[in-house]
């Protein structure tokens, strides 16, 4: 299988049991994720050689992570030890006609210090198939954003394919946003696979067209054959994938997605999902995508399996998707009924 290596940050998830409210709540589940773990974490389940870049304090917490890390597979071999703390975000998971709330705590944790010369680049990309990183990480601060610049270059000079989530976080967009878009825009010349559409690229590029607004408009024109090619073309990326949700509450979602490259638009399966924690379904699919490119799928059996995976993490509880190959493929196989297996 393929060397995978993705970088950004870990954190620890603090969640009322079930549904409570905060006000409710007189315990938290403990859980640890973050955009690119999750991903690290479902590529090492995939059977890849996956290696996760970080910086994490060395403390019983930073240890905690890394060891919910390296229990799953994970090469934690390579992250940097240091700084003050461990981020942290508290969920209120949500049900019907209440939506999901995040509380967040992760000012000064250690990722936002983290310096290039604390990672032996060349050594962690020698032999790479594949680096994955998301707009969540060069926006921390700019220690990150010097990060992923250092790693995205290194990448590129050992010749490893580049995947990038855009990843919008409104939370981390209420300041400097032209000077954050033009950041990320600049990035997007190491990138090959985008995760993302036309909404995204206006939100995290300053990507435009004329004429057409993006960010407050129809959204099905963001997500359309054409326009999801003229993003494609006009950053030369390889293939452009993005999600088709349908919130029709916090518990029930139309699910499904979209593959363009410059030669084919495909549209996959349509689920239908009640969640039990919608956290991390993004990353699945990423994670489920690039598995599938790294198997020689081919882009539409890639994102059938992208799809599918991330359904199946709908119905776990926790930021990461514990689940094999083979459980994605006999999900595809199904009808999605979810019948016990016997």
């Amino acid at each position: 299988m393929a060397k995978v290596v993705t970088l950004g940050e870990i954190m620890l998830r603090l969640s009322p049991p079930g549904n409570q409210r905060f006000l409710q709540a007189r315990d938290f589940e403990i859980n640890y994720g973050g955009a690119e773990a999750n991903v690290a974490v479902s590529l090492a389940e995939f059977g890849h050689h996956s290696v996760f870049l970080s910086k994490i304090p060395e403390n019983a917490i930073g240890d905690a992570a890394i060891s919910t890390l390296r229990s799953l597979n994970v090469d934690c071999s390579h992250i940097a030890r240091g700084g003050k703390r461990l981020g942290i975000y508290f969920l209120e998971n949500g049900s019907s006609v209440r939506p999901s709330s995040v509380v967040y705590d992760r000012a000064d944790s250690s990722i936002t210090k983290a310096a290039p010369y604390e990672f032996d680049l060349d050594e962690i990309f020698k032999d790479a198939d594949l680096f994955h990183v998301s707009g969540i990480t060069p926006v921390l601060s700019e220690e990150a954003k010097e990060l992923t610049l250092a790693a995205l270059k290194k990448a590129k000079e050992h010749h490893v394919t580049v995947s990038f989530d855009l990843n919008y976080r409104s939370k981390l967009w209420t300041s400097d946003i032209e000077g954050k878009q033009k950041m990320l825009s600049e990035m997007m010349e190491y990138v090959d696979i985008c995760f993302g559409n036309a909404r995204d690229a206006a939100k995290c590029l300053g990507y435009t067209e004329a004429g057409i607004d993006f960010i407050d408009g129809e959204y099905n024109i963001c997500v359309d054959e054409k326009h999801m090619r003229n993003v494609l073309n006009h950053y030369h990326f390889t293939h452009l994938i993005t999600t088709l949700r349908n919130s029709i509450s916090a518990s029930d979602n139309g699910w499904s997605g979209a593959v363009c490259t410059s030669d084919d638009y495909y549209k996959g399966r349509d689920y239908m999902l009640h969640i039990v924690d919608r956290v991390g379904g993004g990353d699945s699919f990423a994670s489920g995508f690039l598995h599938g490119i790294l198997a020689d799928m081919g882009s539409r059996k890639a994102l059938e399996f992208g799809l599918a995976a991330a359904a199946i993490k709908h119905t776990i509880p926790g930021d990461l998707n514990y689940i094999t190959e083979s459980e994605v493929l006999s999900m595809i196989e199904s009808d999605g009924a979810g019948r016990v297996q016997r």
